[in-house]
């Protein structure tokens, strides 16, 4: 038999588990591949800061906490909320007595410019409901979670003085995530916001995340000459985390038609890539090929292959293991 040549017999050809398919084409689209790195999606992430002049009482979250919307994160006394509580239960008290009197308008007005002042502390109009229904002030003022998320960084800390706008909580929702990518200039013309993409990482060997090009920036880096994109992708599971490196396949447009095979159909034989073609039953030979693009469990072969060929796909390392036998024994013959 000629060098590369396996020939089994029908009995060998059905233990072995051999399985064929034609080489066949395809249409298939071209993508390019960029590298980037995730970051938290900058329309949802927060900082919480003190909203009123005091000191913190207690702080019930710290990073790496998951938190609802609306949860409590930390407690803060302070003179002013209780102050302007106490404005707001004198008016609604005086508001009351007043009922049906000609000054009851003006103690109503009185009585609504003081509910606006707890507004920009978080209150809502029910809150002041329930305030002025207890009547009693609330002792501490709590700063809550503004969305469900992972607090990223919390500074504050039981016992500290706060003021106006010192920040407490950094929280972040990480169930959407930004991809940084970098486009090269050659590739800007072939790539289009709102594409889907795919996304790698090393930290999931194997695994692959979609996401959606959401935007190509509009500056080029001169010394990379890159302009950065934005991927939005979708982290429900929480596997993909801020500051993982990426790469991102996205489509560019052209197609073109290629003969594919199935992934499985692909060997290596002495560190080269090979498919096994069988030329008549039971009949195999070693092909060397030169492989292009995988899409979808295919492969795109870019020479050495013909539409239409009978390849192997299952129980090619019977056949690999034969040929390794007889060129093993050809070499010793020749020694």
């Amino acid at each position: 038999t000629p060098a590369g040549t396996v020939v089994l017999s029908a009995e060998s050809v059905t233990d072995g588990g051999i399985a064929e398919t034609q080489a066949k084409t395809a249409v298939l689209t071209g993508k390019i591949t960029v590298l980037g790195e995730l970051a938290f999606n900058a329309r949802r992430l927060a900082e919480v800061s003190a909203r009123v002049d005091g000191r913190i009482e207690r702080v019930m979250a710290v990073p790496g906490d998951r938190v609802a919307a609306g949860q409590t994160l930390a407690e803060i006394y302070s003179r002013e909320f209780l102050a302007v509580q106490a404005e707001i239960l004198q008016a609604a008290s005086r508001a009351a007595r007043l009922r049906g009197d000609p000054e009851e308008p003006a103690a109503l007005a009185f009585l609504q410019a003081a509910r606006r002042k707890l507004l920009p502390l978080g209150w809502e109009d029910k809150d002041i409901d329930s305030l002025i229904a207890a009547g009693d002030p609330r002792p501490f003022l709590s700063v809550r979670a503004p969305f469900p998320g992972t607090i990223i960084e919390a500074p504050a800390l039981p016992g500290a003085h706060v003021t106006l706008g010192t920040p407490l909580f950094k929280t972040a929702d990480p169930s959407s995530l930004w991809a940084r990518i970098h486009i090269f200039e050659k590739d800007l013309a072939s790539v289009r916001s709102g594409s889907a993409a795919v996304l790698r990482t090393p930290a999931f060997p194997g695994r692959e995340f979609s996401g959606r090009l959401v935007l190509i920036g509009p500056v080029m880096d001169e010394e990379t000459q890159t302009v950065e994109g934005r991927i939005e992708v979708a982290n429900l599971d929480g596997s993909l985390r801020s500051g993982m490196y990426i790469e991102a396949d996205l489509p560019s447009g052209a197609e073109r038609t290629a003969i594919v095979v199935p992934a499985s159909a692909l060997q290596e034989f002495r560190s080269q890539p090979v498919v096994f073609v069988r030329t008549k039953p039971g009949t195999f030979v070693l092909r060397p090929v030169e492989t292009g693009a995988r899409q979808a469990g295919e492969i795109e072969i870019v020479r050495g292959l013909s539409a239409g060929e009978w390849i192997v796909t299952a129980g090619g390392f019977l056949i690999k293991s034969e040929l390794l036998k007889s060129t093993l024994a050809d070499e010793h013959g020749h020694d």
